[in-house]
This record gives structure tokens, sequence and C-alpha cells, in this order.
């Protein structure tokens, strides 16, 4: 389906010399303004500069709305908190995201039925996790498991119909998790644990993580309600790293398994999806250490000080993160009915309070971010630190799934190809090898 052309409400004009473009402006829903450059190039063999593409809107999308001043995310134009109900629905707002619209009672249940059916993974594709070797990182695993699905399901990889989409997003959504808990199964020598189809979503990823022979691991409403909410602030984000990749391989008309497995990849590295491991590492350090957060608060702001303070601040967010709100929220209630309290939490909340209070981070609006939570969470379940990322990418998946559609029925969109700022040399000759000053 192909996307409305909306009409430029206003125009931009850029003067280069002699020469006076006009460029048509778009406003977004929520009022924010674009200015078009699509064609400057064919035109007038123009080019933007913009690194890391901070301030270049690359396509037009319905999915995930942010506020980074305000501190607002929306779903479909639905405010994160207003999915923290009781028992959180992670399976509703993976609908929710990819069609558009929150799924009348027949559809949620038809596609919870799609995951349940789908939960399995193909014999084949099981039996070379035993080639892996057992300690290799999980997200590694999750990406190549992600993309030989290609090789298993053929029949999903055009995808023309409506039907097939909807079955091959069950799939992935489903077999993630499957191959996520397998991948820990294997990292400790035990053996697989197939699904149990009466559990839901988030249950029973931990029963085939936890469960021994004979013994299924069982969680309480409170834990599983945490797990349900991770998965839900993590499900998707505009267009970050990982959601761009994923839009930048779809562009080439890649399958969505190809382009979901790229997703993976790009949401392993530290500087995106990894960033919870990097906040646990931190606060185990600080206690650890005998470190006050009092003394962690000032050496944060000592520019002469190696110590780096993690989960605060945000690339877009410049005031408190909503999905930190949320998951504090979080804490609070799984570590009211357990026994032991952990000592990392109170850390945490510490640096918290001392931070919200310091001219410092005022300034800056430096607030806690959705990583400052999200890893002592998945601590109390006990979750591995090396998984932190992988039910990250179990989260964002519907995302994914969501763009890639968005991406794929807007038939205007082309291959995404940015250009560049060539700097290197002009013409320059080849010179033979025999002829090279090895000295220089």
């Amino acid at each position: 389906m192909e996307q409305q052309t909306q009409q430029p409400q206003e125009k931009a004009t850029l003067t280069l010399g002699d020469t006076v473009i006009e460029l048509p402006v778009y406003i977004g829903t929520e009022g924010e303004k674009v200015i078009d450059i699509n064609g400057i190039y064919d035109s007038y063999k123009l080019t933007t500069y913009d690194p890391s593409l901070s301030n270049t809107a690359v396509c037009r999308s319905k999915i995930t709305y942010i506020d980074g001043d305000s501190g607002v995310l929306r779903y479909r134009g639905i405010p994160i908190e207003q999915f923290n109900q009781p028992g959180p629905n992670f399976i509703e707002v993976a609908w929710t995201l990819i069609f558009g619209r929150l799924p009348n009672t027949t559809e949620l249940s038809d596609f919870r039925n799609r995951l349940t059916e789908n939960e399995l993974i193909h014999e084949g594709l099981r039996r070379q996790f035993n080639e892996i070797p057992p300690k290799s990182p999980p997200m590694a695993i999750l990406s190549a498991m992600l993309s030989q699905l290609a090789c298993y399901y053929e029949k999903f990889l055009p995808l023309g119909d409506d039907d097939l989409f909807i079955e091959a997003a069950a799939r992935l959504i489903s077999k993630a998790r499957t191959i996520a808990a397998y991948s820990y199964r294997r990292s400790k020598g035990l053996p697989f644990n197939y699904p149990d189809p009466n559990l839901r979503y988030g249950a029973n990823f931990l029963h085939m993580m936890f469960s021994i022979p004979h013994q299924q691991y069982v969680i309480s409403e409170e834990v599983e309600d945490a797990l349900n909410l991770i998965l839900i602030l993590h499900a998707d984000h505009e267009q970050n790293c990982s959601t761009a990749t994923v839009r930048v391989v779809g562009s080439a008309r890649a399958n969505l398994f190809a382009s979901c497995a790229a997703g993976v990849s790009a949401l392993w590295g530290p500087r995106h999806g990894g960033a919870n491991v990097e906040v646990m590492k931190m606060l185990e350090d600080i206690h650890k250490g005998g470190l006050t957060p009092e003394s962690c608060i000032e050496a944060a702001k000592d520019k002469t000080n190696p110590f780096l303070l993690y989960g605060f601040g945000h690339r877009v967010y410049k005031n408190y993160d909503p999905r930190a709100k949320v998951l504090k929220d979080a804490c609070d209630k799984v570590f009211g009915m357990k026994h032991n309290k952990d000592p990392l939490l109170d850390i945490a909340r510490k640096l918290e309070e001392i931070a919200l209070k310091d001219p410092y981070f005022i300034e800056r609006k430096l607030y806690p971010n959705v990583d400052f939570y999200s890893g002592i969470l998945l601590r109390a379940m006990g979750i591995p630190t090396n998984m932190f990322t992988v039910i990250f990418a179990i989260g964002r998946l519907p995302g994914w799934i969501a763009q890639w559609k968005e991406q794929h029925d807007d038939t205007t969109q082309r291959i995404i190809r940015p250009r560049q700022l060539y700097e290197g040399n002009t013409i320059s000759e080849y010179v033979p090898i025999e002829e090279r000053n090895t000295d220089s």
C-alpha cells in the first residue's frame, strides 16, 4: 500500500552564491518541521553533510513518536505508560506496532495461536546448536539462527500477501524466543527444554531457560509482568541504529528474516543494546570496591577522572526517560515481594537521588534512562548479563517487523544509498611496484 503524499505546507529558501533554491517544508502530526532536500543533487549537484544522520529524516513513519525534550514515547499514538496495565501484554503491543491499531479479541487470539503453533524450531536447525562452541556469544547465535530461518521457510521470503506476512511475523517472534533460550542452555551444557504451549510468552521463555527435568521453573505474577514490561518498553524506539539497519537492509528487498538478523548484529554493539550490561558492571564495581554513590557522582563530574557513570543521559531524551519511570515502579513491585534485597538496587536509587538534585546533571539534562533499571530487573529474574541484549532483541523484534512492513508497503521507497563528502586524492597515477620508493 503506497503512503499518501503530503503536500508541503511551507517553503524554505537556500541561497548559494547567485542561486536561490526553494525547498518544500513538511509538517508532521505533532508539529515538527522537515525540509525536503530530495532532488537537490539531480537539479543542482548539491548534497548535505550530516554525520551519523543525526538531523536527517530518512523516512515517513506512523509507528512511534518520541519527544525527547518532554520525555514522551508513544506507540501508534498510545502513551507508553498506558501499556503498563495489570498483566501487561507484550503480544498485544506487538500486534499494535505491526498492524497499526489495537487488535480485537479474535485478532489477538489468532495471533497468540500462531505464536504457539510456531514456537518449535526445525529439528535440522536445533541440531546445529551441537556444532556451536558452548561459550559462543548468545547474540552471535541469535543473529546466525534468525538468518538461517530463511533456509527452512523459503515460501515466506517473497511475502506476497497479508496472510503470509502475518505467519512470517509470528514465526519470527515465536522462534526467536526459543532460539534465545536454547543458546543459554547450550552455554550451560544443559538439555534443551521444549516450549510449553500453556504458558504466556514471557513465562514460556523463562521455562525454556531454567526448567530442569521433572521440575518446571515457575515464576511469580510480579516477575512475569516485569519481563513483559521490559519487552514492551524495548519494542520500538523510532529510527535508532538497529531499526535503521533493518530499513537499510530491507530497502534492498531483502527478506524479513535477513533484515531482522542484521538488526540483531547492530543491536549487539555496546553503544546500542549493550548499555544495560555496562550499568550492571558499574554497579557491581561500586559495590565490590566499597565506593559510595556520592563519590561516584563527584568522579563522574571530574573530567580528569576515568570513571564513567552509565545509565544517565540519552541521545534523544533531554528529560527523564519515560521507560525508566515505568521500570523503576516495576523494581518496587518485584523487590517488594522478594525476601532478599539487592544491594545494587539500593546503589542505583541513591545515585539517581543525588544526580537529580545536582546542578551539573540538571543543567546537562542527564536523567536516568531505560538501561538504568532494566538490568537490575533482569538480574532479579536470574538472567545472566550475557543474555541482557538478547532480551532487548526479543523485545525489539515487533518494532523491526513493523518498520520493515511500513517500508515494504511504501512503493515510493527506493534502496537506501547515502552520499558522501569525498576528501581523498584527485587523479593519481598508478606506479609499477618496481618503481615505487619502498622507504616512503
